[in-house]
Protein backbone atom coordinates (compact mmCIF):
# COMPACT_ATOMS: atom_id res chain seq x y z
CA UNK A 1 0.00 0.00 0.00
CA UNK A 2 0.66 3.44 -0.68
CA UNK A 3 1.16 6.37 1.89
CA UNK A 4 -0.46 8.92 -0.88
CA UNK A 5 -3.97 6.61 0.12
CA UNK A 6 -5.03 6.55 3.36
CA UNK A 7 -7.60 4.32 3.80
CA UNK A 8 -9.75 4.54 6.88
CA UNK A 9 -12.91 3.52 8.62
CA UNK A 10 -15.21 5.86 10.53
CA UNK A 11 -18.42 4.04 11.85
CA UNK A 12 -19.98 2.94 9.09
CA UNK A 13 -18.18 4.71 6.33
CA UNK A 14 -15.19 3.64 4.51
CA UNK A 15 -13.19 6.46 3.70
CA UNK A 16 -10.40 7.27 1.06
CA UNK A 17 -8.24 10.59 1.38
CA UNK A 18 -5.81 11.06 -1.34
CA UNK A 19 -2.12 12.51 0.00
CA UNK A 20 -0.39 14.05 -2.26
CA UNK A 21 -0.63 17.43 -1.41
CA UNK A 22 2.35 18.92 -3.03
CA UNK A 23 1.16 17.20 -6.48
CA UNK A 24 -2.30 18.61 -5.99
CA UNK A 25 -3.23 14.88 -5.11
CA UNK A 26 -2.76 13.68 -8.89
CA UNK A 27 -3.41 10.13 -8.64
CA UNK A 28 -0.32 7.13 -9.20
CA UNK A 29 -0.74 3.74 -10.14
CA UNK A 30 -0.61 2.69 -6.45
CA UNK A 31 -3.51 5.10 -4.96
CA UNK A 32 -5.59 4.03 -7.66
CA UNK A 33 -5.10 -0.01 -6.57
CA UNK A 34 -5.26 1.19 -3.63
CA UNK A 35 -8.62 2.28 -3.80
CA UNK A 36 -9.55 -0.71 -6.17
CA UNK A 37 -8.62 -2.53 -2.95
CA UNK A 38 -10.33 -1.05 -0.69
CA UNK A 39 -13.49 -1.03 -2.95
CA UNK A 40 -13.15 -4.99 -3.42
CA UNK A 41 -12.76 -5.61 0.73
CA UNK A 42 -15.62 -2.88 1.72
CA UNK A 43 -17.69 -4.90 -0.87
CA UNK A 44 -19.47 -7.56 0.68
CA UNK A 45 -18.81 -5.83 4.38
CA UNK A 46 -22.15 -5.31 5.42
CA UNK A 47 -20.90 -2.83 8.30
CA UNK A 48 -19.99 -0.46 5.61
CA UNK A 49 -22.85 1.38 4.23
CA UNK A 50 -20.93 4.36 2.21
CA UNK A 51 -17.93 5.23 1.00
CA UNK A 52 -16.28 8.68 1.37
CA UNK A 53 -13.38 10.20 -1.08
CA UNK A 54 -11.26 13.36 -0.12
CA UNK A 55 -8.29 14.59 0.10
CA UNK A 56 -6.14 14.86 3.43
CA UNK A 57 -4.64 18.18 3.38
CA UNK A 58 -3.79 21.31 1.03
CA UNK A 59 -5.36 23.15 -1.75
CA UNK A 60 -7.36 20.75 -4.31
CA UNK A 61 -8.92 17.80 -4.88
CA UNK A 62 -7.70 15.65 -7.29
CA UNK A 63 -5.02 16.88 -10.29
CA UNK A 64 -6.36 14.12 -12.36
CA UNK A 65 -3.31 11.42 -13.41
CA UNK A 66 0.11 12.16 -12.36
CA UNK A 67 1.41 14.20 -15.63
CA UNK A 68 4.78 13.89 -14.41
CA UNK A 69 4.82 10.56 -14.88
CA UNK A 70 3.08 10.75 -17.90
CA UNK A 71 5.55 12.15 -19.49
CA UNK A 72 8.49 10.35 -18.26
CA UNK A 73 7.39 7.10 -19.44
CA UNK A 74 5.74 8.63 -22.81
CA UNK A 75 9.67 9.79 -23.41
CA UNK A 76 10.57 6.24 -23.07
CA UNK A 77 8.77 2.90 -23.52
CA UNK A 78 5.06 4.06 -22.05
CA UNK A 79 5.42 0.96 -20.03
CA UNK A 80 4.72 2.87 -16.67
CA UNK A 81 1.38 5.18 -18.74
CA UNK A 82 -0.01 2.23 -19.65
CA UNK A 83 0.02 0.60 -16.12
CA UNK A 84 -1.66 3.48 -14.96
CA UNK A 85 -4.07 4.10 -17.38
CA UNK A 86 -5.32 0.42 -16.94
CA UNK A 87 -5.35 0.59 -13.18
CA UNK A 88 -6.76 4.28 -13.59
CA UNK A 89 -9.99 2.82 -15.65
CA UNK A 90 -10.41 -0.08 -13.84
CA UNK A 91 -10.95 1.87 -10.88
CA UNK A 92 -13.02 4.94 -12.50
CA UNK A 93 -15.53 1.48 -14.07
CA UNK A 94 -15.29 0.27 -10.28
CA UNK A 95 -16.61 3.40 -8.53
CA UNK A 96 -19.06 4.35 -11.55
CA UNK A 97 -20.90 0.48 -10.66
CA UNK A 98 -20.02 0.60 -7.21
CA UNK A 99 -23.26 -0.79 -5.11
CA UNK A 100 -22.57 1.72 -2.22
CA UNK A 101 -22.91 5.31 -2.09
Amino acid sequence: MTQDLIVTREGPVGRLRLNRPKAIHALTRDMCEGVLAALEDWRGDLSVEAVIIDHAEGRGFCAGGDIRLLAESGAGDGEAARGFFHAEYRMNHRLFTYAKP
